[in-house]
Parts: C-alpha cells; sequence; structure tokens
C-alpha cells in the first residue's frame, strides 16, 4: 500500500507482558502515533497479513517463537517493513543477533519513551522514503506520453494538460521558468505534438550572441553584406520554414533587435542583412525566458508591443522544488543513464540519500539534479550511491526561514521589518520574478516594486 506522508505511523507492538504493551500504547498515542498489540508472535504473524502496520517493535524473550525468530519471519513475509527489537539484556551479543536477523534497530529495557519514539519516526521515515523509490523504479516513464519529460506531481500534470491542448495549435507560446527547468525540452514536446512534426525544430539562444551577428542568425544575409559575409546564408526563420522556431533566453535580447523581430513576427516575412527582399516564411515561434518580462516591460528593458505579440499562450515551468517525489524519480532515471554510460554496476540510492534529494531547495533545478546525481556515479565506490557521494551543500542543506526574533524584546522587531524579510524570502523562492512573487503575496506588481525600492533606499 502506497502510505500518504501525512497518514499518523502504524506500529504493532510484540510483548508478552500487557501491562508494558499498554504502557507503550499509551504513551505512542499521546504523540499521535497508533499502535496496536500483541502477547505472541503467532497473534503478531496474523495481524502482519491484515494491516498495514509502518514498524513492528517486539521483545526478544518470549515464551514459544522469540522476537529473534519473529525479525526472520518478518524478513521474508515483509521486508518493507523495519523491525525494532527490544529487551532487557542489552549486550553486543544481542546486538549482533537482531542485526543478522533482519532487525532494522535495537533499543534496551527499561525503555526511554522519548527515545523510543523517535527511533520509532526515523524507522517510519526510513519505511515510507524506500516506498517512495520502489514505487518511482517500478513506475513506466513513458506513461505521461511527453517523451522525456518526466514526472507525475500535481504540478507536472498541470503542464502535460496545458502541452496537449495547445500542442495542436499554431499560437505563439511564451515558456516561463527558471534556469534549468527545461524549457527547450518542453517547446520540443510542443513541436513533437505538433502538425509541423515532421519539419524542422530550430533553437537559438539570444544572449549568446551579439547583436549584429544575432540579426544575421535569424534573419540570414547576402554575399557582402558585412566583412566576414563570404557567402549567403538563409537564416534560422527560412531554415526552420515549415516547422518550429524557438528563441531562448528572450529577455536577452537588445531592445532595436526587438523592433526587427516584432515587424517578421507580424508580417511573417524577414529581410536577410544586406539585401532589397523580404522572404516569406511559415514557422510556429516559440520564446523562453527566466527573466520577469512583466518587470522588464514596466522598466522599460523589453517591448510591450513584441510581449503582447509572444505572449499568446503563456506556460509556467515548476522548479523542481515545488515537484515533490519527482526529485527521485529524476535521480533515478539520471542513475540509469550515467551508470550504464559508465559501465558501473550501481542498482540504486543507499538509505538516507532519498531524505538528503527531497530536503534540498534545488536552485539550478533539473539540470543541477543531472549534475549531482552525474557526479555522484563517477564518484561512488559501492553499488549504490551514498550520502557520502553527494556534495557537501547538499549533505549539510537546512532549510531557509524567516528569523522574526527571539523571547527577548532586544531582538524583536518592526512589523515593517517582518514584512520586508518576508518579501526578500517570497522573491528568493520565485527565483527573483517579481511577477509570481506578487501573485503569491496578494500584491499587484507596482505595489511590489514600490517596496522594493523603499527596501533599497
Amino acid at each position: 500500500m502506497n502510505r500518504s506522508q501525512a497518514e499518523p505511523p502504524y506500529i504493532l507492538i510484540v510483548d508478552d507482558e500487557p501491562s508494558m504493551c499498554e504502557l507503550i500504547e499509551d504513551d505512542l498515542r499521546l504523540k499521535g502515533i497508533r499502535s496496536k498489540w500483541y502477547t505472541s508472535a503467532l497473534q503478531a504473524i496474523d495481524a502482519i497479513h491484515q494491516y498495514d502496520f509502518d514498524v513492528v517493535l517486539t521483545d526478544v524473550r518470549m515464551p514459544g517463537t522469540t522476537g529473534l525468530q519473529l525479525c526472520k519471519q518478518l524478513t521474508e513475509i515483509r521486508p518493507d517493513i523495519p523491525v525494532i527489537v527490544m529487551t532487557a539484556f542489552g549486550t553486543l551479543d544481542n546486538a549482533v543477533a537482531a542485526m543478522r536477523s533482519g532487525a532494522y534497530d535495537f533499543i534496551t529495557k527499561p525503555i526511554e519513551m522519548d527515545m523510543l519514539t523517535l527511533t520509532l519516526r526515523r524507522a517510519v521515515e526510513h519505511r515510507r522514503l524506500t516506498e517512495q523509490v520502489r514505487l518511482l523504479e517500478s513506475s513506466q516513464e513513458s506513461s505521461n506520453a511527453f517523451g522525456e519529460i518526466l514526472g507525475q506531481s500535481p504540478a507536472m500534470r498541470k503542464l502535460y494538460d496545458q502541452l496537449t491542448q495547445i500542442a495542436s495549435s499554431d499560437a505563439g507560446v511564451l515558456i516561463v521558468g527558471e534556469s534549468g527547468t527545461g524549457k527547450e525540452l518542453v517547446a520540443r514536446s510542443i513541436h513533437a505534438g505538433s502538425r509541423r512534426a515532421r519539419k524542422p525544430f530550430v533553437a537559438i539562444n539570444c544572449a549568446a550572441i551579439t547583436e549584429p551577428l544575432l540579426e544575421s542568425e535569424l534573419f540570414g544575409h547576402v554575399k557582402g553584406a558585412f566583412t566576414d559575409a563570404r557567402g549567403e546564408r538563409r537564416g534560422l526563420f527560412l531554415e526552420a520554414n515549415g516547422g518550429t522556431l524557438l528563441l531562448d533566453e528572450m529577455g536577452e535580447m537588445p531592445l532595436p533587435m526587438q523592433a526587427k523581430l516584432l515587424r517578421a513576427l507580424e508580417e511573417r516575412k524577414v529581410r536577410p542583412v544586406g539585401s532589397d527582399k523580404e522572404l516569406d516564411f511559415d514557422v510556429r515561434v516559440l520564446t523562453a525566458t527566466n527573466r520577469d518580462l512583466e518587470t522588464a516591460v514596466a522598466e522599460g528593458r523589453f517591448r510591450e508591443d513584441l510581449y503582447y505579440r509572444i505572449n499568446v499562450i503563456s506556460i509556467e515551468l515548476p522548479p523542481l522544488r515545488s515537484r515533490g517525489t519527482d526529485v527521485l524519480r529524476l535521480a533515478e532515471h539520471f542513475l540509469q543513464h550515467f551508470a550504464a554510460s559508465d559501465k558501473k554496476p550501481i542498482s540504486g540510492f543507499a538509505e538516507g540519500v532519498a531524505e538528503k534529494l527531497l530536503s534540498y531547495s534545488w536552485p539550478g533545478n533539473v539540470r543541477e539534479l543531472r549534475n549531482v546525481i552525474e557526479r555522484a556515479v563517477a564518484l561512488t565506490r559501492y553499488d549504490k550511491v551514498t550520502i557520502e557521494d553527494l556534495p557537501e551543500k547538499i549533505r549539510n542543506f537546512k532549510g531557509g526561514t524567516v528569523f522574526i526574533g527571539g523571547l527577548d524584546p532586544t531582538e524583536l522587531v518592526s512589523m515593517g521589518e517582518i514584512e520586508q524579510r518576508y518579501i526578500t524570502h517570497v522573491l528568493d523562492a520565485c527565483g527573483g520574478n517579481q511577477t509570481q512573487a506578487a501573485r503569491i503575496l496578494g500584491l499587484d506588481r507596482k505595489t511590489l516594486y514600490r517596496k522594493l525600492k523603499q527596501e533599497s533606499d
């Protein structure tokens, strides 16, 4: 059963002393943990077939089948359920015997309830993370029908719905997302699902080319148009004719070039550099950016008329930190890819790795995750990637909070300071996108801009 992360843990307690079972049950109930107890191993085995327990907590010394024997049986019947062994005879020999029987952990009597709770919660988390990894490994990555785009989180399912609706259209699409979220991959998926799929898909990074060369790249040039123009060039609009052209990093395009692009899009014609003739083209133009173009328009860095021309349909790609267990799905995909590429017999991730991957914020998104897994596969000396194979920033990562002061009155801050800190926190979470941050904060963009200006003054 795929148990929800938010569902309370369910513990099976096995001890031949009913008073001990009741004591543990009562304490766990106060801490929001459900449990069920039995006084024999045989009863516990029957219960395992009826209920979906997260962890088994068993005494060692019981009449008939002992706790260690029960542990061995559970390892064969339900290897997915961690077993914690408790005993009043806390010797090293007992600990070793418990571990050899397949126990997850070992705890001694008299029981320290807080320590027991901590051990149980750790075991529950281990089981649920293991279950998530197992489900991701066994899932069919092709189920979303969008080529190399992977993920089944709500955010990605919403994206798939959008792609299904717009692929058959010829309307311009503005793809917005942080660096590394896969904007070109989405653009290729749109092309692959369109009536233009058999025609060329051409992409260009507008930030990587200077303005004079960008015009030549897009519109072409005639022989002798400039010093190095030794021959004629068709340009990407004509190379992509009948297909799709992606203008990536659109927010970096210089203003003069924006005016020329707008004219080409409106007239569906291009004029090669140095030519007096205009050539027709039939291309679906997709644009992509990690910039906040609405703010750029307001600040005069991007033409408003061009913005509305390219933003017929807008798609916002979710950052990896908002995609939940898609992180594990992608990590498993990259691990299999690089293990095969490097010819290394790596079967998966060791204990604790999934937790680290899920808790990290991934500012570089899918691209960063890919690089991390490639590095881990290259460095690992084992048949599984371990925590030590991850970069230090991921091993030691701690989530950010908005600090508002302690109990000391001298540490407390004003409401204005709290507001500024929270605005900064939201902006960081949105990758600096002021339009998205304003939407989350419930402010219009002009109000947010004014508050940011007040902060900088």
